[in-house]
């Protein structure tokens, strides 16, 4: 079984790998990249949690941020991963790894909260949470000309789910989480599969089950 791994160059190498033990063939081709935006730095000092809802938040956060808040949170083990390879050791880690997820997690009250994340990212933690955002990056949807052909392609964010979709492919998809199964839908994606958890360890998972 062949299969296409979407996810950004520097965030998909773990997955690729892991499939590729489990016997699959893999090809990488991304469907989305990032660039940086907003401010060069960033004083988290005055918050009592910064939340980063992904691996390119994570590493963004790492080279702006100035002081240090209370507490840090993750949307998931991999986004907290990346965190502690530059040296910040989250305090909390999603056990379901969505916004609604994360939100569940936090204390009442949370106190002042800085959600540090992609320009067009979902506001559910602002909304629930009363915090303030500030944009670290943007993700830029990709139409590779030569996209593989292949028997599955796994959609790790719904940015991905909809580069895949313009594309017009027939490849069934296994996606990460609900929100990028219901985008991947949407624009006319057949999903087979949903990682449970919504990380890597459930897209391997899902992945296998869909192969087997």
């Amino acid at each position: 079984m062949k299969v296409v791994v979407t996810r950004a160059r520097e965030d998909a190498r773990e997955l690729a790998s892991r499939l590729q033990a489990a016997g699959l063939e893999i090809a990488v081709c991304p469907l989305i990249e990032t660039d940086p935006v907003g401010p060069s730095e960033l004083d988290v000092s005055g918050y009592d949690w910064v939340i980063v809802t992904s691996r390119s938040g994570a590493r963004e956060l790492a080279r702006r941020m100035r002081g240090r808040p209370r507490h840090v949170a993750a949307i998931g083990p991999g986004t907290a991963a990346t965190l502690r390879e530059n040296a910040i050791e989250p305090d909390l880690v999603a056990a379901t790894s969505t916004q609604e997820g994360l939100a569940a997690e936090l204390p009442r009250p949370a106190g002042s909260v800085l959600f540090a994340g992609a320009e067009d990212a979902r506001r559910v933690l602002v909304d629930e949470l009363g915090a303030d955002f500030v944009p670290l990056y943007r993700t830029k949807e990709l139409r590779p000309a030569d996209f593989p052909d292949a028997d599955l392609v796994v959609l790790a964010s719904a940015s991905a789910a909809r580069a895949y979709g313009t594309l017009g492919r027939p490849t069934p998809a296994v996606s990460i989480g609900p929100q990028t199964t219901a985008e991947a839908r949407r624009c006319g994606v057949a999903i087979v599969a949903e990682a449970r958890p919504h990380d890597v360890d459930g897209l391997v998972e899902a992945v296998k089950a869909a192969c087997g």
